[in-house]
């Protein structure tokens, strides 16, 4: 999918707040409504745009221990590995990665004993060979 300059600086607006409105959004690019409503359905029906999401204020989760869990995956037990990740809750985000592992998961508990039993719990799934973890001490910025 090839993305028009002015449709990554409207994706960048939507990725400070995908629920700004239609009108906010027009007069911080300077552009009319209709034209940012009808890049908004375009990028939406091409699947540039394939949702929306929740990004929670820093007080809300203020204390929470948020670790990357490096994982290394037997041969062949990705898809049931990915499934069982997919069904923690505590398990925000699941990347596939080239180098000495095969996954990254961003891990999230309330306490340090919870994310031990949370990595614990990723070691013990069937397919997984190993695990690594480091906690996460403070985020510089997100996009």
């Amino acid at each position: 999918m090839k993305v028009s300059a002015a449709d990554q600086l409207l994706l960048c607006v939507l990725r400070e707040n995908a629920r700004a409105s239609v009108a906010e959004i027009a007069r911080r690019l300077a552009l009319s409504r209709t034209t940012v409503q009808s890049r908004i359905e375009r990028l939406e029906r091409q699947g540039v745009i394939s949702g929306y999401t929740v990004r929670l204020a820093d007080e809300v989760e203020h204390g929470h221990i948020r670790a990357h869990i490096m994982i290394t995956v037997r041969p062949k037990q990705m898809p049931a590995v990915t499934r069982a990740l997919r069904a923690m809750p505590q398990v925000r985000v699941l990347h596939s990665v080239s180098g000495p592992y095969d996954l990254i998961a961003l891990g999230t508990t309330p306490t340090v004993g919870e994310m031990d039993v949370l990595t614990d719990q990723i070691g013990q799934i069937e397919g997984v060979e190993r695990t690594t973890s480091s906690i996460v001490l403070s985020t510089k910025f997100e996009r």
